[in-house]
């Protein structure tokens, strides 16, 4: 049987998109691993810890649905983005300075939750950007989406390596210059016009998302991502931690391993979304999910971080086959003029209600277990990965996959 020849795109396009992704990938890099070691430096306490954290994923609640909505209804994508950026970059530059400076710890949150709230939007945003322009979405947006990854890379080793910043201010001085570049750079993407046409205001808050829901697998798959995105909110704001326990100074660096399986994954997605069902490739990743906790658990069993770092290697292969095919299954089944919308529900499921309450139990749960010594690290981990394990009987009962074919 005779197959068509997959219709590629003009190598500018993606040129320019892939460093959109890049850039925008880097300037968390910087900071976002070091931050639970720059906070313990500056002497505040695990509160300060949670509420920095909780920044970003309150801010997922707030901009991802409205900005899509604007992008999908009244101005064009790139600009909006461009916009977004720059403005994230200025708040995150104040945070930190006033982080450095001594100033209150109240202040420093605020600026950086503005930034967040500004910063939100970007990822599902230029990924409808790129579902847009590119003619071949399943073969061609990972290969884009890896740019994200290797700006991490780049970023967390120039962290530690380069500024010398796994506990300092700097890190995020550098992530602010980072984002102000992507935010300039967006504004010569492929211009992205608007290509809905209401203006209610239900529309202009994003709420017609919402109607996504009403279709079943719709339902499951936001559901078990919801679940998936508590324990997730972990990964970041204890890894590091539990690797300084273990006697690692270098955290920034070591956790940019994982983007190392991820830059793997990227590239067998073209391969494993047209071999696969997205079922099969969810259940996968959220069984790898579970693997890479349970890993971090012997660890602390052990008191040996190569059982970490090992589980810190699966975390690029889980994200990319939950997420990124997340993002390519709403692709094929919203209709063009939701597509940003719909990422934007994704972005708040993930980064936002799900992030907001595995951030807000982490805090919790670390106090208990690993404060006040009952049962350290690995009961702390094992806990996380059952919450893990939840969500695999969950897909597999209830997602029915409709045909890719048939829209939502």
């Amino acid at each position: 049987m005779s197959t068509s020849p997959i219709a590629r795109t003009a190598p500018g396009v993606i040129t320019f998109l892939w460093v959109a992704f890049f850039l925008w990938g880097a300037a968390p890099g910087y900071y976002t691993p070091a931050l639970p070691n720059i906070i313990a430096a500056k002497g505040l306490g695990s509160q300060w810890l949670s509420y920095a954290f909780l920044a970003g994923p309150v801010a997922s609640m707030i901009s991802p649905l409205i900005m899509g909505s604007i992008a999908d209804n009244r101005f064009a994508a790139q600009k909006v983005v461009g916009c977004i950026a720059i403005m994230s970059s200025c708040f995150l530059a104040s945070a930190f300075a006033v982080l450095d400076t001594g100033g209150s710890p109240w202040v420093f949150i605020l600026l950086l939750a503005c930034s967040s709230i500004m910063h939100a939007p970007m990822q599902s945003m230029l990924a409808s950007i790129s579902m847009a322009h590119l003619k071949s979405g399943e073969a061609e947006f990972p290969i884009i989406r890896l740019g994200g990854t290797l700006g991490w890379m780049v970023a967390g080793f120039l962290t530690s390596f380069v500024l010398f910043a796994d506990a300092s201010p700097v890190a995020g001085y550098a992530a602010a210059i980072t984002r102000c570049m992507a935010g300039c750079f967006c504004f010569f993407l492929p211009h992205t016009p608007p290509l809905g046409r209401s203006r209610s205001l239900r529309t202009l808050l994003g709420l017609d998302a919402f109607k996504l829901l009403k279709e079943r697998d719709h339902l499951v798959f936001f559901s078990v991502t919801t679940l998936l995105s508590i324990p997730l909110a972990a990964f970041f704001m204890h890894t590091p931690m539990h690797l300084a326990a273990l006697g690692n100074d270098k955290p920034t660096a070591t956790m940019t391993i994982g983007q190392i399986s991820e830059i793997a994954a990227m590239l067998l997605m073209s391969v494993v979304m047209t071999r696969f069902r997205v079922k099969t490739v969810l259940m996968f990743a959220l069984g790898l999910s579970a693997l890479r906790y349970a890993l971090y658990a012997v660890g602390g069993m052990t008191g040996s971080s190569t059982w970490v770092i090992a589980g810190i290697t699966l975390h690029g292969l889980c994200y990319t086959l939950y997420f990124i095919t997340g993002q390519l299954f709403l692709d094929r089944r919203v209709e063009p003029e939701m597509r940003t919308q719909a990422q934007g529900l994704l972005s708040l499921v993930s980064n936002g209600i799900g992030s907001v309450t595995g951030t807000l139990l982490a805090v919790r749960l670390y106090d208990f277990t690993v404060s006040s010594h009952h049962g350290g690290w690995a009961t702390y981990w094992w806990i996380q990965a059952g919450c893990i394990a939840i969500c695999l009987p969950i897909l597999a009962i209830f997602y029915q996959g409709v045909a890719a074919s048939k829209k939502a």
